[in-house]
């Protein structure tokens, strides 16, 4: 039994967005996906799956990704990324299968720990962060705590958590949500989000006691990776 994350899987099965444009690593990624999660995954395993999951734009569109991904083996804990525009009720979405369950101001728990998280977004002091942005973030916030909360009042005081954005901006500056992270001592965080050039420059480890785990698809190889027993 352990624990794996991943990221950005960016499934397309419903929709025509082949992710090769993106570079030859990104050909079949759907079928790399696959094969290294079948060789390392078992099915009293659990993944996290932080956001970007599928292309879709409704939920009924969806449906052939996510049934892919129930398909494989283990329990599944996903939360939205920027481009899941398919994202519906998170009560319908968590009546959908037995072995995926969604997070959206709630969690869910691995052994001793629980599992929280929300999408997220760029933060301040990033280059193209705007007014716009601004009022995305603050809700952003908002949403963090109600699940950190949750699992708090549950009586959990072990935690990790995922977050599709990165959780500081391009020159590493502690932001709001890391001082959240810090504030309800979560162990480890789960991001992605970051492609191409952005991957030269990622938070990987210790910032503040925290563990920060990048697993956007191109940086893991489309390998999940074990992140605790």
């Amino acid at each position: 039994m352990a624990l794996y994350a991943i990221s950005d899987l960016h499934l397309a099965f419903n929709a025509d967005k082949p992710m090769d444009i993106f570079g030859q690593h990104w050909l079949k990624h759907d079928e790399k996906i696959k094969d290294n999660w079948l060789n390392n995954i078992k099915e009293e395993d659990t993944v996290l799956i932080a956001g970007d999951i599928s292309w879709s734009m409704k939920a009924d569109e969806s449906k052939q990704d996510l049934d892919w991904i129930a398909s494989l083996p283990g329990k599944k804990y996903i939360i939205k990324g920027n481009h899941d525009y398919w994202w519906s009720s998170i009560t319908k979405l968590n009546k959908m299968y037995d072995n995926i369950k969604f997070i959206q101001n709630n969690f869910f728990v691995y052994k001793d720990y629980a599992i929280c998280g929300s999408r997220g977004w760029i933060c301040p002091g990033s280059d193209k962060f705007s007014t716009k942005d601004d009022k995305i973030y603050k809700r952003e916030l908002i949403r963090l705590r109600l699940s950190l909360d949750a699992a708090k009042k549950a009586g959990y005081e072990k935690i990790i958590c995922m977050i599709h954005y990165p959780p500081t901006n391009e020159k590493f500056e502690g932001s709001d949500i890391t001082k959240i992270f810090e504030e309800y001592n979560v162990e480890k965080v789960v991001y992605g989000h970051l492609h191409g050039n952005a991957l030269g420059r990622v938070l990987n480890g210790k910032f503040n006691e925290v563990n920060y785990i990048m697993t956007s698809c191109d940086y893991i190889d489309f390998n999940p990776i074990k992140i605790s027993d």
